[in-house]
């Protein structure tokens, strides 16, 4: 087992880093792209933001496979294949012919999208001792953030320069590259026990998963939480695109340096959860999300910037105890437990513009606010519930 802050750890958790990075610069290039791809294609506000819920359900339903299938062929061959997939869809995106092609290319990208995050939690309790695990999920998920927000930076940039197109080709190079440097560096796990894949096994294994309340809290929490915090994002976009801000590609990109926020909070979860405990920690990143989404109902440009960067720091705090709360508490079949979670998220991303839409036509900016702190009250009841198992379970 890889111990905590030692050389091989570093490796490893450096390899997991950049694969998640490569994960989310792909799935979330087009975010800051929407306003210009609705103007392109003559789509409504839903319609265009299909390109990210088809990516997001995809990558939801193949996390399904991938999970399973990792526990019985390993994992290091799942995330080097897909990674290099993910990258070549990129380029073929910039060359789709009409809308609907870059929607079909979407759904086939965010389902190889789904190897790696799939995988990498899992391999994670596979390869490290718990110390190690939860550091090294901590910067993993810090480094999803970072993914997200160079994602929509090099593509607001590159947009600006070529159009959506570059951003694209962009994006799909540098995926190539990174990933010949993630199959040099992530080692093989050694302490790996492979078991045959059986249908009806893999089926039992997610029954009894969801079956589990303790893990079925952590999926709704990641689920719901992320439905508004990824679906907040997409909608500021048409908010700042507007009059009076009147935003182009480049600015929209930058807004999603907020995403930093959520850097901060993933990195130092696992020390706030060691001090406070991880249930408590959730809570308070919920009610830290619910606070900035109050932020950003102000008019003005830097305290909107303000209320989604402390949104941020709320949503990757909680995200960050929650992944980790699952490999802590699932029993066996640790690849379907963690795959499950991110089951839950991303069905719960690509729900999100069905659920805020009604809201955005009938009050705006405001209605999503209102649309937000009704599900956010559902979470916050969650995390208490898990705090309560929390106090049971150290007591005995």
């Amino acid at each position: 087992m890889i111990e905590d802050k030692t050389r091989a750890w570093w490796r490893a958790t450096m390899a997991l880093c950049l694969g998640s990075f490569l994960v989310f610069i792909n799935l979330y290039v087009p975010q800051p792209l929407l306003p210009e791809l609705k103007a392109i294609y003559g789509v409504s506000t839903l319609g265009v933001s299909l390109l990210m819920s088809v990516a997001t359900l995809s990558l939801a339903l193949a996390l399904l496979v991938f999970g399973p299938l990792s526990d019985a062929i390993g994992r290091e061959g799942i995330m080097r294949i897909t990674l290099l997939l993910a990258g070549g869809l990129s380029l073929a995106l910039a060359f789709a012919p009409n809308f609907e092609g870059l929607l079909l290319l979407r759904l086939i990208q965010g389902f190889v999208l789904g190897g790696l995050p799939a995988v990498a939690i899992a391999w994670m309790g596979d390869a490290f001792e718990k110390p190690a695990l939860l550091s090294a999920v901590g910067l993993y998920i810090g480094a999803n953030s970072l993914g997200g927000i160079s994602g929509r930076i090099v593509g607001g940039a590159a947009a600006e320069i070529g159009g959506p197109q570059a951003a694209f080709i962009a994006v799909g190079v540098m995926t190539l590259i990174g990933c010949a440097l993630f199959w040099r560096l992530l080692p093989n796990s050694h302490t790996f026990m492979p078991k045959r894949f059986q249908l009806r096994r893999a089926l039992t294994d997610l029954v009894g998963h969801l079956r589990t309340p303790v893990l079925l809290a952590a999926y709704c929490l990641g689920g719901i939480n992320f439905l508004i915090f990824i679906n907040q994002y997409s909608y500021i976009t048409f908010r700042l695109a507007a009059a009076p801000y009147q935003l182009a590609a480049t600015g929209l990109g930058l807004i999603f340096l907020t995403y930093l926020g959520g850097t901060f909070g993933s990195t130092v979860s696992g020390r706030l959860a060691q001090r406070f405990s991880p249930a408590m920690c959730m809570m308070a990143g919920v009610v830290i999300l619910m606070v900035g989404t109050a932020v950003t109902l102000n008019d003005s440009l830097a305290l909107i910037i303000v209320g989604l960067t402390i949104n941020a720091f709320g949503f990757f705090l909680t995200h960050s105890l929650a992944s980790s709360w699952v490999g802590r508490y699932a029993q066996g079949a640790r690849g379907s437990a963690s795959a499950l979670y991110l089951v839950f998220y991303y069905v719960g991303a690509s729900l999100g513009g069905f659920w805020l839409e009604p809201f955005w036509q009938g009050a705006g900016w405001s209605g999503i606010t209102w649309g937000s702190w009704i599900l956010l009250s559902i979470t916050l009841m969650i995390a208490l519930g898990m705090r309560r198992f929390e106090r049971c379970d150290n007591a005995v």
